[in-house]
């Protein structure tokens, strides 16, 4: 129960559930090293430069994105610079347009959002851009517009080259996104399989119907469902009753909030025990009868880095003539 609570919290929270590598994690947290320095190292011909005025904050925020999220919608070129430079606009404009900082200050990112929205840019680091034009202090509004081109279009440029340069170095990264090469493309094209009866006009339906914005593109859930595909064509799982053993985790392979896994914990006979450890029910003790059980589940899975996977199963000859 303490487990099903915990699991009820995180999810209200928003914990991500991250299923990237430890390898991918550390490329991550090598490439925002490296871009930072590069931008501060470039950025350090301003003599007499205050810290803020040098690198701007928010190109660290940006900085998680290009490295962290490389195929995101929001760490592409543009709109981390649009983003950055509409939103440094944006707050010069305010600042000396309102003698007051806090309606300043929220005009300033208010209309950031709006710009970006309708000019196809957002980028979260750009409310604080707006922000630091108007807040930022003597320095800052000294500069007027020219904190537009120097240091935002200065830092922004510099972290771009950085991560296209960087990324490239990773054959699973591709950044800009679209940036596929020609092998991919032909692999990809080669995973397609019109059987399915999905398009790519489907997933942009789909993601209009949404009306939110979500940080992936119509081409990387078509990519996700394709390799989704893939994968579970190349399993061929039927669970036989006789097959079903105690301690034995098993999905019923749906999909959303009907998706469950059941962990058996006892068998008598006929007869099965088990408890549901993840998914819909979770937390509930019951039992049924083996064919029952055999026709709710569709594989055995197992728990592998936090997240649940499908466990490879050979069936024996006696199994094969039992299905």
């Amino acid at each position: 129960m303490t487990n099903y609570w915990l699991r009820e919290i995180a999810l209200v929270l928003g914990v991500e559930q991250n299923t990237t590598s430890h390898l991918e994690k550390l490329i991550s947290s090598l490439g925002g090293l490296v871009g930072i320095a590069i931008v501060y190292l470039l950025s350090l011909r301003i003599e007499g430069a205050t810290p803020s005025a040098l690198i701007v904050a928010s190109t660290g925020a940006s900085a998680v994105l290009v490295f962290a999220v490389p195929h995101g919608a929001l760490s592409q070129p543009w709109p981390v610079l649009g983003g950055h430079i509409i939103s440094a606009i944006i707050g010069v404009a305010c600042f000396q347009s309102f003698d007051n900082v806090i309606v300043a200050s929220a005009t300033a990112v208010g209309l950031s959002i709006l710009a970006m929205y309708y000019l196809r840019c957002l980028h979260p680091p750009g409310g604080a851009t707006a922000l630091l034009a108007v807040i930022g202090g003597e320095p800052i509004h000294n500069m007027g517009f020219g904190f537009v081109i120097d240091p935002i279009l200065t830092n922004v440029s510099i972290l771009l080259l950085t991560a296209v340069a960087f990324n490239y170095l990773f054959k699973r990264r591709r950044y800009p996104a679209h940036g596929l090469t020609k092998s991919q493309r032909i692999s990809a094209h080669k995973r397609t399989k019109p059987a399915h009866g999905l398009t790519q006009e489907d997933f942009t339906a789909a993601l209009q119907q949404l009306d939110s914005f979500i940080d992936v593109s119509a081409e990387d859930l078509s990519d996700i469902f394709e390799r989704a595909l893939q994968h579970t064509q190349s399993y061929d799982f039927t669970i036989s009753p006789k097959s079903i053993s105690a301690g034995v985790c098993y999905s019923n392979g749906k999909l959303g909030l009907n998706w469950s896994i059941r962990q058996v914990t006892k068998v008598s006979g006929q007869h099965v025990y088990y408890e549901v450890v993840s998914g819909m029910g979770k937390g509930e003790i019951a039992s049924c009868s083996r064919g029952r059980f055999a026709i709710w589940a569709r594989y055995t899975v197992i728990l592998q880095d936090k997240n649940w996977v499908r466990e490879l199963h050979m069936l024996s000859a006696e199994e094969t003539q039992s299905c």
